[in-house]
């Protein structure tokens, strides 16, 4: 049998890649709506992480056959919030996959084709004002079903924007690590200009700075009303079994992005931008990990077993040679 601490590893497994695929097209609508010069430099690869989606969907329903294993809560006697049910869970889950998939499938198809016309301009906008909301509430339910309510009576007013913020963040860093390593191998069909390693640096310092307001005003939340149902179960995180990933992921994810690119000369340093990169989404894979795994914490610590290891390079291999051959497919790459 599986133990919760392992079968942990692939709920993050899946956030990951989830996250990825969502915040390549919200970052290109972004980046269309505020009028950003630099999109049509990079929202091609951007939406192109997109082909992770059906990976994700895979995933999530290897989570919900799972059901007890993916939600400690389902099977056990006490008195649950309606909102804990793994039938209505699933019916949400899957229905919101298939509406999100549809929007954004929708943009990136509006998207090659906005400049031919007028009302092909007009018809990509209005897609385009409809991602961030989609976002929002889709990664609101996602937050909620598969960390905040883990513990079924816990709860955050900020959690999902927390959560969100954090996996916006991680994506920017996966994205400028891709830019940085495809140029250094000369895969690009057309160099990306050197101005966006700056471009996405100042936004990554932006998400480190709204990641730790979130991150803070969550906790000074619950430590100041101190109420021992929402104050256990950050005590178990920062001071049991995990306290070790606990700092670990706040110093990776706020202290050394923050330090660095505060000084603009590390915003011109694409050597500087990748490594803080590496720190982000290294500290965003132990953040998601802290806040499932810890839920119910044990001494496994992940990457310690052959499942976590396995299903791991699993998952990401695919993902890297699903993302390849998208690139090739859109003609970013060779």
């Amino acid at each position: 049998m599986i133990s919760f601490s392992s079968w942990s590893v692939l709920t993050v497994d899946f956030l990951v890649v989830l996250h990825l695929s969502l915040a390549g097209v919200t970052l290109a609508a972004l980046l269309h709506l505020v009028n950003a010069k630099w999109r049509f430099d990079i929202r091609v690869m951007s939406v192109s992480f997109f082909a992770l989606f059906p990976l994700a969907f895979v995933l999530l329903l290897v989570l919900l056959y799972g059901g007890s294993l993916t939600f400690p809560w389902v099977g056990t006697f006490e008195k649950l919030p309606r909102w804990n049910n793994l039938g209505f869970l699933a019916a949400r889950e899957i229905l919101g996959f298939l509406a999100v998939g549809a929007l954004y499938g929708l943009f990136i198809k509006f998207q090659a084709k906005a400049e031919r016309s007028a009302e092909d301009q007009h018809n990509f906008k209005i897609v385009a004002m409809l991602i961030p909301f989609a976002h929002v509430l889709f990664c609101t339910m996602v937050s909620w079903d598969f960390e905040m309510t883990l513990l079924p009576n816990w709860e955050s007013s900020i959690f999902a924007m927390y959560h969100f913020v954090s996996a916006f963040g991680m994506y920017l860093a996966v994205l400028v690590l891709s830019l940085y390593f495809l140029s250094k191998a000369k895969a690009f069909v057309s160099p990306p200009p050197e101005y966006l390693y700056n471009y996405i640096a100042q936004m990554m310092l932006a998400f480190t700075i709204l990641w730790v307001y979130t991150f803070f005003a969550q906790y000074l939340i619950i430590w100041y009303g101190n109420f021992p149902e929402e104050t256990e179960r950050l005590w178990q995180m920062q001071d049991g079994y995990y306290s070790s990933l606990f700092w670990t992921f706040f110093v990776l994810k706020f202290v050394v992005p923050f330090v660095t690119l505060v000084f603009p000369f590390s915003r011109h340093t694409p050597k500087v931008i990748i490594t803080v990169a590496a720190s982000m989404a290294l500290g965003s894979w132990i953040e998601r990990y802290t806040w499932i795994s810890g839920t119910y914490p044990t001494p496994h610590m992940p990457m310690t077993g052959l499942f976590d290891i396995g299903v791991t390079v699993v998952v990401f291999g695919a993902a890297v040679a699903i993302v390849r051959a998208r690139l090739r497919r859109n003609q970013v790459i060779r």
